[in-house]
C-alpha cells in the first residue's frame, strides 16, 4: 500500500534564519512519505540560502501581500498543495525525525482522530521563559484537547475541507479558531511519540509582553461560529479579572477606603497565586517560583490589555457594517 502524501504548509514573514531551521529539520525526516513543501512568505525576497532548499526539498515559494492575515497564507498554501494529508508548521519549528511516521500512524491507529500534534520539547540552554512554556505546553500528553497551537498539526485534506480552512478575518488565535472546528468533527491527539522545538520562542519577558498583547486582540471575535468549550472561559475571564481587582484595590487604598481595598487585593491574589501554584507543581518544583510570579506579572496584563484593545476594534467593525 503507498505512502500517504503529505503536504506541508509555512506561513512566514521576517526572520529566514529560523525559517531555515524550520526546512532543515522537514530536510532530516525519515519517512517513505511522498512530500511537498508550501512556503507562503511576506517576504519581498529570499536568501539564496532559503532558495538553495529547492534542490534538497519538493519546495514551492508563494509570494503574497503583507496585508493578509495568516489565515489566509495557510488557506493559499492548501490550494496550491496537492497531497492527502496537510501538515501545519509555522515558520520556527525544529521537528524530531520521525514526526510523519508517528503523526500518520497516530491518525491511522486511532478512528476517531481527526488531527494529531507533536509534544513540545525545548534545547538544553533553555531560558526559564522558554521552559515555563514547554511545561504549559505538555501540562497532559497522550491524550485529547479541545483545541490546540497551530505551530505542528497533521489532518486529512478532507477534514480541512469539512472545516471550511482557517478564518481569514482572525488576526490572531486562528489556530484555536480551527481545531476547535475540528473537535467538532473529531479528537485531537497530542502525541508525545514525536516532537518540536519552537526556535522562536520568546526568551524575555519584554518581547513576550509585546507578543500577548498582539494574541489577545483576536480573543472575543475567536469566539464566533464555533463551539466554545468550558476549559477555554478561563483564558477569557482570567486576565481582565486580576487586572480589574488589582486596580481597583489601588484606587481603593488612594481613597482610604482600606476594607475595601483588602477584599479587593485577596481576589485578584487568589487566582494569580492559584495560576502560579499549578505551574510550579506542574514543572515537578523544578521551575524557580519567582520566575513564575514574573510570567504571570507580565502575562496576564498583556492578555488583559489585548482583549481590549481587540474588543473596541470588534465594536468599531460593528459600528462601520
Amino acid at each position: 500500500m503507498d505512502k500517504p502524501g503529505v503536504s506541508f504548509i509555512i506561513p512566514h514573514k521576517g526572520r529566514e534564519e529560523l525559517l531555515q531551521a524550520t526546512l532543515q529539520s522537514i530536510c532530516d525526516l525519515e519517512t517513505e512519505s511522498p512530500l511537498e513543501v508550501i512556503v507562503v512568505t511576506q517576504n519581498s525576497s529570499l536568501s539564496k540560502t532559503t532558495l538553495a532548499f529547492e534542490n534538497t526539498l519538493n519546495l514551492r515559494l508563494l509570494y503574497v501581500e503583507p496585508s493578509l492575515t495568516i489565515s489566509t497564507l495557510r488557506n493559499l498554501g492548501v490550494k496550491d498543495s496537492n497531497s492527502s494529508h496537510l501538515a501545519f508548521l509555522d515558520a520556527d519549528i525544529k521537528l524530531s525525525k520521525n514526526w510523519v511516521e508517528a503523526m500518520l500512524g497516530e491518525l491511522s491507529a486511532r478512528p476517531n482522530a481527526v488531527l494529531v500534534s507533536a509534544i513540545q520539547i525545548h534545547e538544553s540552554d533553555a531560558t526559564i521563559l522558554e521552559r515555563i512554556r514547554t511545561v504549559l505546553s505538555n501540562r497532559a500528553v497522550d491524550t485529547s484537547f479541545g483545541f490546540l497551537p497551530g505551530r505542528n498539526l497533521l489532518l486529512s485534506r478532507q477534514v480541512f475541507d469539512q472545516i471550511g480552512g482557517f478564518p481569514e478575518h482572525l488576526l490572531t488565535c486562528e489556530d484555536y479558531w480551527f481545531t476547535g472546528k475540528a473537535a467538532e468533527k473529531g479528537v485531537l491527539w497530542y502525541s508525545s511519540k514525536a516532537t518540536y522545538v519552537h526556535l522562536g520562542e520568546d526568551r524575555e519577558l519584554r518581547a513576550m509582553f509585546r507578543k500577548e498583547i498582539w494574541r489577545g486582540q483576536s480573543n472575543i471575535a475567536s469566539l464566533a461560529d464555533r463551539e466554545i468549550r468550558f476549559t477555554e472561559w478561563p483564558s477569557f475571564f482570567v486576565p481582565p479579572g486580576i487586572v480589574f481587582l488589582a486596580l481597583l484595590t489601588l484606587l481603593l487604598g488612594l481613597f482610604g477606603l482600606k476594607a475595601l481595598a483588602v477584599v479587593s487585593g485577596v481576589m485578584a491574589a487568589l487566582p494569580f497565586l492559584a495560576y502560579v501554584t499549578r505551574l510550579y507543581f506542574l514543572g515537578k518544583y523544578q521551575l524557580p517560583f519567582g520566575s513564575i510570579v514574573a510570567f504571570y506579572a507580565v502575562y496576564f496584563p498583556a492578555r488583559a490589555y489585548g482583549s481590549l484593545l481587540g474588543l473596541f476594534r470588534s465594536m468599531g467593525k460593528n459600528l462601520h457594517d
